[in-house]
């Protein structure tokens, strides 16, 4: 998917990201589908860690999958979200992984109402998903050798219930299944990775 194709399919600003083209013609390519309800409101994430389409630090890599990182949870930000929100998830997707179905890095949900960022330690009562690779909390990008360059999308939602009663093992594509009907604002950051 192009930078042009990623931010429309996101509904938000375009924005120019430097990417490799993807091939969409190349054998067992298919666009993921977004998990996000058309038309949510938008609010603002950043962080003091990585710009906006900028590389995600080198202390924030995975210390798996042939990668010896740190794997440093990096620090979250956010303003703007409706008042209605009820609690917060966050999330940080890789839609460019080579799985067929992206890779899910980082799931955190049950983040109470009055949070504004996120860092080290978890508020009380937030729950620290599982991610693709069976652990649990943060796992920092490890792309493949030589494959182009990955997006990684760390979104944080704003929810309209203050749980979403699920265990930390759940799988991630059930939790975010499960954020999906409850998404009532959306931020966006997104860093990138490659070697």
């Amino acid at each position: 998917m192009t930078s042009t194709t990623r931010a429309a399919a996101d509904a938000a600003p375009a924005t120019t990201i430097a990417a490799d083209p993807v091939d969409t013609d190349a054998f067992g390519y298919r666009p993921v589908r977004r998990g996000v309800p058309e038309g949510v409101a938008r609010f603002t994430v950043t962080s003091p860690d990585f710009d906006a389409d900028g590389a995600l630090p080198d202390d924030a890599w995975a210390d798996a999958f042939g990668c010896a990182g740190p794997n440093r949870q990096f620090e979250l930000a956010w303003s703007g979200a409706p008042e209605g929100a009820r609690s917060f998830a966050v999330t940080m997707f890789d839609p460019d992984a080579p799985t067929g179905a992206g890779f899910w890095h980082w799931l955190v949900w049950d983040l109470p109402a009055d949070t504004t960022g996120l860092g080290r330690p978890l508020p009380a009562g937030a729950v620290a998903g599982t991610n693709e690779a069976g652990r649990t909390g943060y796992l920092g990008p490890c792309p493949p050798v030589g494959d182009v360059l990955h997006h990684y999308e760390v979104s944080v939602y704003a929810l309209d219930v203050p749980s979403l009663q699920l265990p930390a093992d759940t799988p991630p594509t059930v939790a975010a299944f499960t954020m999906s009907g409850h998404i009532i604002a959306q931020a966006r950051l997104t860093g990138t990775a490659r070697r």
